[in-house]
């Protein structure tokens, strides 16, 4: 147990060596490299003053601090996060809607496609794992159906729905499926044949061996297939509201993008980060609770 925990504080302490080193190294790289000699603006053009505004710099603006390159620095990226999360649930419009709002859109729609996954791949799972000639006949439709990209049926989830929110949902339940119904039929087929024996001699009756031997047999294995599809819902969501626009994490990062606030894109990137963790760590915890040791 000592032996554990020692391990953990040095990994805890590396970890931790390793974000100051990547903070200073960011530190540096985003410092002024002296000063560019300064353009009048009675020398430009009203096209280059306008070029120069878009590009995030301003020169009718008066003495501004310049980075190299225009990236933020870390400063400036802890400004941002405090001034999100000072009112993450503020909305003043269609454009302009606090992290909290924005995340919340994105969980539901992860949330309610991947519900209607599981009801529908782990029944099926189960079918497929208990039957070898129906696994063989539905074999190749999930071979070619799998490595299709789930935002390659965007455009026929706008088309047949009209509803971007609602297609956004579809493309996540299509992602999330595949996982969950492989991982089901392969540990359904997995279970023993000796638990399944006994059962048999015992007389049990199919539906209360399903629930009540292969389901906790299965269980590790089916919650494996539920991580995976969590993790790729996740990555799929930022991507899908990225196209349909609306709301949503990944419609911030895009909106943001076009308003050339960086500090707002990578503190958006952060957030992605830290749900997708903790959404790993809540189905790790679940995954490590039903799993038996021999």
């Amino acid at each position: 147990m000592n032996t554990a925990r020692t391990q953990s504080l040095k990994a805890g302490v590396l970890s931790l060596l390793i974000l100051l080193v990547l903070v200073a190294a960011w530190q540096l790289a985003t410092l002024p490299r002296g000063t560019a000699p300064a353009v009048s603006v009675a020398t430009m053009t009203a096209e280059e003053i306008e070029y120069a505004k878009l590009m995030g710099k301003d020169p009718t603006a008066g003495a501004a601090v310049k980075k190299s390159d225009g990236f933020p620095t870390p400063m400036q990226l802890g400004a941002a996060i405090r001034d999100n999360l000072a009112s993450p649930f503020y909305d003043n419009g269609p454009n302009d809607k606090g992290i909290g709002i924005q995340l919340g859109h994105s969980l539901a729609r992860v949330g309610l496609g991947f519900l209607i996954a599981a009801l529908v791949a782990i029944p099926l799972g189960f079918l497929i794992g208990m039957s070898p000639l129906l696994y063989r006949a539905l074999d190749p439709f999930i071979q070619v159906l799998k490595p299709i990209s789930p935002l390659a049926w965007m455009p026929l989830a706008l088309y047949t729905i009209k509803d971007s929110s609602i297609s956004g949902v579809f493309v996540i339940f299509i992602c999330s499926v595949w996982p969950m119904l492989l991982n089901t039929a392969f540990g359904v087929a997995g279970v023993r044949r000796e638990w399944l024996n006994v059962a048999k001699t015992l007389e049990v009756q199919p539906l209360r061996k399903a629930f009540e031997v292969i389901l906790p047999a299965a269980a590790p294995t089916i919650l494996t297939g539920m991580r995976i599809s969590m993790g790729i819902a996740w990555l799929v969501i930022v991507a899908a509201e990225m196209l349909v626009g609306g709301t949503g994490i990944g419609y911030f990062v895009w909106n943001e993008w076009n308003n050339l606030a960086l500090t707002n894109v990578i503190f958006a990137i952060l957030v992605i980060g830290v749900v997708g963790m903790l959404l790993d760590l809540a189905f790790g915890r679940l995954q490590k609770a039903v799993t038996y040791v021999d």
